[in-house]
């Protein structure tokens, strides 16, 4: 029911930006919890950082400082500002929809199509 579109990601050298986009296609955006996850070949997806629908943020503290998660109601889009990029970051990036509950999702939880971040000299 909720359709997540994600653009963004490529190939960035160490210390650079990059800027992830995840558009939703529902009328119900403003209600939705929404997450930006990573996975690296053969390790389990890792939430890294969270916004609720009340505008409140959660980082996981690998990125804490580097990266910010926002949101924009007007336009369903929730972004994920990467800075300072470590050869580290370097993973396949998905953003989530659902609703938040203590350590993680309550219900369905909606999923982007993955985009893949390479930080690399």
């Amino acid at each position: 029911q909720v359709q997540l579109v994600q653009s963004g990601g490529g190939l960035v050298q160490p210390g650079g930006s990059l800027r992830l986009s995840c558009a939703a296609s529902t009328s119900a955006f403003a209600a939705l919890d929404m997450g930006w996850y990573r996975q690296t070949p053969g390790n389990e997806r890792e939430l890294i950082a969270t916004i609720n629908r009340g505008g409140d943020t959660n980082y996981e503290e690998s990125v804490k400082g580097r990266f910010t998660i926002s949101r924009e109601n007007a336009m369903n889009t929730v972004d994920l500002q990467m800075n300072n990029l470590k050869v580290e970051d370097t993973a396949v990036y998905y953003c989530a929809a659902g609703t938040l509950w203590r350590r993680g999702w309550a219900g369905q939880v909606y999923w982007g199509q993955g985009t893949q971040v390479t930080v690399s000299s």
